[in-house]
């Protein structure tokens, strides 16, 4: 992949998160962060245990598979921002950008439902108690994935490690939310063909 691609990705990336996210104060990003779960959960509510797991595109992930992984990434997620709101560096390795159960598919559907509205009910939780004036310095490595075009115009993910304040942070889970909802729709267009 070319160089300035690459740097020019990564700067989007960058400014997105200083203005959607370290720029904003805290009301208004868990007010987004409920926006997105909230269009989740409106989504998945009539989704049943079998259209969850039925396969719709090739090479894609179920909506089992969707929400399991947001389940697995969100928890410890959670985790991480209890560490940066102790004005602490989460230990440890950044989360996966793939990361999922051992057996998605295996999970019930209602347990998986359940346990996401639990994760998300409390980041929403933690994040209404954070003190409108809170500052730290400590940051959170996370895994970025941008799709870029590469030299033949093909769209490739691009991963790199980066590090974020708490707001910077936070904001990630309404895009890994939207992006996953897409993904999600997707799939569910595809079984309704």
């Amino acid at each position: 992949m070319k160089p300035d691609l690459v740097d020019g990705a990564k700067a989007k990336a960058r400014e997105y998160f200083r203005t959607r996210g370290t720029l904003v104060d805290a009301p208004a990003i868990r007010e987004r962060i409920a926006d997105a779960f909230g269009t989740l959960d409106a989504f998945l509510a009539p989704i049943s245990p079998a259209i969850a797991a039925r396969a719709g595109v090739p090479g894609e992930w179920t909506i089992q598979e969707i929400v399991d992984h947001l389940v697995e990434t969100h928890r410890p997620g959670l985790d991480e921002l209890w560490c940066l709101l102790a004005g602490r560096r989460p230990p440890g390795e950044p989360i996966p950008a793939s990361l999922q159960s051992k057996s998605p598919l295996h999970r019930p559907w209602p347990w998986l439902r359940a346990e996401l509205d639990r994760i998300h009910g409390e980041i929403l939780r933690t994040l209404a108690a954070v003190e409108p004036d809170f500052a730290t310095d400590a940051r959170a490595p996370i895994v970025m994935v941008v799709n870029v075009p590469d030299e033949h115009g093909t769209i490739v993910p691009l991963h790199w490690v980066e590090d974020l304040d708490w707001k910077a942070y936070a904001i990630t889970w309404r895009l890994h939310v939207i992006d996953h909802l897409k993904q999600a729709r997707k799939v569910h267009a595809a079984l309704a063909r």
